[in-house]
């Protein structure tokens, strides 16, 4: 008879398996990301194009993942449905190197995005079932952790290929498939999973009203700090413009995306330390609270609109920092504060609570600083910022 999970160590198979698939699924998808906006330009596609494409897979992803964690709790067996995501995705990437029309990349991301949007709740419930509640921060940082190696490596890949294939992209897509397919098998060959006591019959709107209120205390926070979470896409736009007057265009765009991969490092290692920490401490969420102040103070320096190179190193070292600890905490807490045939359910809700986030935070940041000053669009973000710690600090959990 297996040893139930309480018994054993946090760092198991499953824990193992999930981080590896992460890690090399992530690389495929980064590596085919870095080259995507260069080739849609090379096949005569423009911006307009790459928006839509980002758009649109991400709003299917979202959808993806709320219907897919309703019925990842209806089921069974909830590791095929993970697998199947995994492969799905991994085509559908590797497909860009058919492409010859932009219609034909919206496609294939649109299916790779729906891929994703399908295997997360179930990913996150199978990780949940197989370790102790007590190692939720860790288990949860550790797989962030190794998500985010995998989106460093990636873009560094992509440029090897493109000087090693001479610029065909075609090659570079295709490559994809590699690491792809190894997040595949790493999946289906180390992932347990645990038997659930029992499964979830209700219908998806009954499923959303049985989850608990001290979860759904958590979605308002979440949703509020959300509101203000801008993409971070943003910082490489204020680097380089508040460089540019004393560097010149193309050195201050070199430092931006230097500051970028900075940034990348410290959300890797806070991912996992800021899981290891709220495993460590009374409460979870006081960690989870931190991060998003933490979120807050980072707002207020960007307000200062510096050109300093050394604030920024600040400022961005900061961003990763927050970063890392709200998606590790976010999952971590919710794991322990529903019961885990409804994790599923939980998890996509999360997940949707945070598309929702990411769409209001790009519009509300983006629109303050065109039409205002950076001032008014960071002070706005670390408002929503404060808040959402504030409802998190009094969030009422069963410790």
């Amino acid at each position: 008879m297996s040893e139930p999970p309480q018994k054993q160590s946090w760092l198991n198979r499953t824990v193992l398996g999930v981080g590896l698939t992460s890690l090399f699924s992530d690389w495929s998808h980064e590596t085919a990301t870095a080259v995507l906006p260069a080739f849609l330009a090379a096949i005569g596609a423009g911006p307009a194009w790459l928006g839509a494409i980002e758009g649109v897979a991400d709003g299917l992803s979202s959808f993806a993942k709320l219907i897919a964690g309703h019925y990842t709790d209806r089921l069974k067996s909830r590791k095929p449905l993970a697998v199947l995501g995994y492969a799905f995705t991994a085509l559908c990437t590797a497909s860009f190197g058919l492409a010859t029309q932009a219609y034909q990349v919206l496609l294939g991301r649109a299916g790779a995005w729906l891929g994703r949007g399908v295997r997360s709740p179930a990913r996150k419930a199978l990780l949940a079932a197989d370790v102790p509640a007590n190692a939720y921060g860790r288990a949860f940082g550790l797989e962030r952790l190794m998500d985010t190696l995998g989106a460093i490596v990636g873009p560094l890949t992509a440029l090897w290929l493109l000087e090693a294939t001479h610029h065909s992209y075609q090659r570079v897509f295709f490559w994809t498939l590699l690491p792809g397919l190894v997040a595949v098998a790493c999946f289906w060959l180390l992932v347990r999973e645990r038997p659930v006591a029992a499964r979830s019959k209700r219908s998806f709107m009954l499923g959303l009203k049985a989850l608990p209120i001290p979860f759904r205390r958590l979605l308002v926070g979440v949703g509020i700090f959300g509101a203000g979470d801008f993409s971070h896409s943003l910082l490489i736009l204020y680097a380089s413009r508040m460089l540019a007057p004393g560097h010149g265009l193309a050195r201050a765009t070199s430092l931006a995306v230097g500051l970028y991969t900075l940034h990348n490092v410290f959300y890797a290692g806070s991912a996992y330390l800021s899981g290891w920490l709220s495993d460590h401490v009374p409460n979870r969420k006081v960690v989870l609270a931190a991060g998003y102040v933490l979120a807050g103070v980072t707002a207020i320096l960007l307000c200062t609109g510096t050109h300093s190179l050394t604030l920024l190193v600040v400022i961005f070292a900061l961003a990763g920092l927050y970063i890392g600890t709200e998606e590790a905490l976010e999952d971590s807490l919710s794991a322990e504060l529903v019961p885990q045939e409804q994790h599923g359910m939980a998890f996509g809700t999360l997940a949707a609570v945070n598309a929702v986030g990411d769409f209001v935070s790009s519009l509300l940041v983006g629109s303050l600083w065109s039409a205002y000053n950076v001032q008014t669009a960071f002070a706005a973000s670390a408002i929503l910022f404060f808040a959402g710690g504030f409802l998190i600090l009094r969030l009422r959990t069963h410790n």
